[in-house]
């Protein structure tokens, strides 16, 4: 069970309630591999296996893959899309993104996270709890920022990339697509961390 599944329904519950001013909000429902034996999750209904995704008969207004592994995220992804959901983003209300910045579809942004000026996000990444990307750095699709990690301006992160908790990465650092850092790493711009 990955804990970002719980986190993200969270911030898809706030982010509704917040637009609709604490009003009545349809809720979230989830698709799970363990369904059809696990039929709720966190309150919320288990409607389909991923699989069943192509002939979900909820109405949903989007999809978003809620899992913090990297590879099945992507999987996820691909059967969202083969499912024809609309792949959304979710930013928590207490996370701060600049208008400038692009976020890719399918991200999930998490709560006291900042996304700076002219950042980019790419689909299906992941910037959890207090994360930073500053100015003009870039996260590739499905890369992963685990709580507290801070990129610098100008950093690039390569696709599928996890930087787990508490790294920092100075400035113009690149870190190479499917690299792996262990929590707490500082990376330095002297050279590329290799994939």
């Amino acid at each position: 069970m990955s804990g970002h599944y719980l986190s993200s329904a969270r911030v898809a519950t706030a982010r509704q309630l917040q637009k609709r001013r604490c009003s009545v909000v349809s809720g979230s429902v989830f698709a799970d591999d363990r369904c059809p034996e696990l039929r709720e999750t966190f309150g919320w209904p288990v409607v389909a296996d991923v699989a069943g995704l192509v002939v979900l008969e909820v109405q949903v207004a989007g999809a978003i893959a809620a899992v913090g592994n990297n590879a099945i995220r992507e999987q996820c992804i691909k059967a969202i899309h083969a499912a024809g959901l609309p792949l959304v983003s979710v930013v928590h209300p207490r996370a701060c993104v600049s208008v400038s910045a692009v976020i890719g579809p399918g991200t999930a942004i998490m709560a006291l996270a900042m996304v700076g000026v002219d950042a980019v996000i790419g689909e299906g990444a992941i910037v959890n709890a207090n994360a930073t990307v500053d100015h003009d750095a870039s996260l590739g699709a499905f890369a992963h920022l685990g709580v507290g990690v801070q990129l610098a301006g100008g950093v690039k992160i390569g696709a599928r990339a996890w930087l787990q908790a508490g790294c920092s990465a100075g400035y113009q650092v690149v870190v190479g697509e499917g690299v792996v850092c262990a929590p707490g790493s500082v990376l330095q711009a002297e050279g590329v961390v290799a994939g």
